[in-house]
């Protein structure tokens, strides 16, 4: 197989347009500024790029790093563009039901998401998925992108809670802590663990599999304490301005 062979995911050929159809007919009747819904249109590009490219071909067939690279997309950049791209008038329509009020709250939200990346990077699991590409990888994808909504959802939201600039910092900062390890230990593990990429067709790039191991593990940790940072330092710069100007708060 061809590894920079175009995939032409049709699930992402159908799924990234409708969720861009009904975001702006959503959005049209709202107040939704231009910078919000050019955050969400970034956001289901990088959908695209990263399903339908030999992106997808490379990643689900040859070198873990991509995948990995992948499943940063899918469950950190792509839904903190969503949650942003979403104003106010919106998200407090989204807000009503339960279901939503339950998984963003951020005692839920938050481990919400670390539970699923923590799944789905046990080894066994991680080649299973990989193995049924158009069933359990399909549902791995699908609970990165959502668990991924519901965690940066309290970061940016104020409904149906509104946390204070300092516990948005706070939040953000645990999410990075608690993150952080699994891009630390693929990184460091003196031995691959994952055996469907040590089987790959071919290496390419001339990495070897715990070569591309390690390269996924230092770029998923480098980007993790680089957004995770970038959110809390805005948070908490806003959490000291918001004291001085009202130190009595």
């Amino acid at each position: 197989m061809d590894p920079y062979a175009w995939s032409w995911n049709p699930e992402a050929l159908l799924l990234v347009p409708t969720m861009t159809t009904v975001y702006l007919l959503l959005a049209r009747g709202l107040a939704t500024p231009a910078w919000r819904k050019a955050c969400f249109l970034a956001a289901m590009a990088m959908l695209l790029a990263i399903t339908i490219t030999p992106f997808e071909t490379i990643a689900l067939k040859y070198l873990l790093s991509i995948h990995l690279l992948q499943n940063v997309v899918l469950a950190e950049w792509a839904p903190l563009l969503v949650v942003l791209g979403v104003a106010p008038a919106l998200a407090r329509e989204l807000a009503r039901p339960g279901i939503v009020r339950a998984v963003t709250y951020p005692l839920v939200a938050l481990p919400l998401w670390l539970g699923t990346y923590a799944f789905w990077h046990i080894p066994s699991i991680y080649d299973a998925a990989l193995r049924h590409p158009h069933s359990l990888l399909h549902l791995e994808h699908a609970t990165y992108f959502l668990s991924g909504v519901a965690m940066f959802w309290p970061v940016f939201q104020d409904v149906p809670r509104r946390l204070s600039s300092g516990g948005r910092a706070a939040y953000v900062f645990a999410g990075f802590v608690l993150g952080a390890p699994l891009g630390l230990v693929l990184a460091l593990v003196p031995e691959p663990v994952y055996d469907f990429y040590v089987s790959a067709p071919e290496r390419l790039w001339g990495l070897s599999a715990l070569a591309d191991q390690q390269l996924g593990g230092v770029t998923m940790a480098t980007e993790q304490a680089a957004v995770f940072f970038a959110l809390f330092a805005f948070w908490f710069f806003r959490f000291l301005a918001e004291q001085e100007r009202d130190p009595d708060d």
